[in-house]
């Protein structure tokens, strides 16, 4: 109920019928109203504030009538006048040690070569240098015992060459948590003996003598080390060292490459087709891998 000249609402005066429910009304003209709220004959004034707004309607029977509020008009602004905010770009980051290596791969001199002979008495024609390292692969010094092996044990036929690349990047993308292949000795830059003179070690490091290459002639012949289960990037130091399974994948990934023969050492377990991958002595921290000459 009203009080007339105030137009404020007086919980007093409200009726007897209104007692018992809650109604709402509006009572206010200004941009800010007020509701009153009766709750069992009591009142509760709320002020809700219309900023910028037309005051509320109030319909018959006392109805608040909500008033829609003003369109603003859009505005176009013109394309000279918008800011432009330039994106940075984003450069991306560069490996230093991983573009180096593949620096090393991209420098290959590659041209056909010619593997004359057999590989126990033969020559290297126009032979290529594997690098001494790259991506995927290390080389492994067989008479220093070390890292990188020299570019004069390190010739081979371009197939040769593409085939140590090829399986060494299966290899990796098959184990991309492993360690990069070991490559030890390929052949001499023009191929011929490869024999004690050149110093080769025995299997497991000088300890166990110096001995020499009765292969590896003419370009065909390549010894890959055994990856490691601690994943040093060395050649085995004992057998306890060589991870099996991962050489195991090693010598189905060359048969699967065309391998003519894989020999593995006898006591290391790792098995192919008959005829294909044998045991042979003095080759237990190493697979020797030959091309066919075709």
């Amino acid at each position: 109920m009203r009080t007339p000249g105030t137009g404020a609402f007086c919980p007093s005066a409200a009726a007897p019928a209104d007692r018992g429910r809650a109604t709402l009304r509006s009572v206010s003209r200004l941009p800010a109203f007020f509701a009153a709220l009766t709750l069992g004959g009591g009142a509760v004034v709320v002020a809700v504030t219309l900023l910028r707004a037309p005051a509320p309607a109030i319909a018959s029977g006392g109805a608040l009538v909500a008033s829609p509020l003003p369109q603003l008009a859009p505005h176009a602004v013109p394309a000279a006048d918008r800011i432009r905010t330039p994106i940075p770009r984003l450069e991306p980051k560069v490996d230093p040690v991983l573009a180096a290596r593949e620096a090393l791969e991209s420098a290959i001199a590659w041209r056909p070569s010619r593997p004359l002979g057999s590989p126990n008495a033969g020559t290297l024609g126009d032979g290529v240098v594997l690098p001494r390292e790259g991506v995927h692969f290390f080389t492994w010094d067989p008479f220093r015992w070390r890292t990188p092996s020299p570019a004069s044990r390190r010739h081979g036929t371009d197939r040769l060459v593409r085939t140590v690349l090829g399986v060494v990047r299966a290899y990796a993308r098959a184990n991309p948590d492993a360690p990069r292949v070991g490559i030890g000795d390929l052949s001499r830059p023009e191929g011929g003996p490869f024999d004690a003179r050149f110093g080769v070690v025995g299997e497991f490091g000088p300890a166990r003598g110096y001995l020499g290459h009765v292969s590896h002639q003419n370009g065909l012949d390549v010894d890959v080390y055994y990856p490691r289960v601690d994943g040093a990037e060395r050649a085995p130091d004992r057998l306890e060292d060589v991870d099996r399974v991962l050489a195991q994948q090693l010598v189905d990934l060359f048969v699967a490459a065309g391998a003519e023969f894989v020999f593995v050492g006898p006591r290391t377990g790792l098995t192919g087709p008959p005829g294909v991958v044998q045991p042979l002595a003095r080759h237990d921290d190493h697979l020797h891998v030959r091309l066919p000459p075709g």
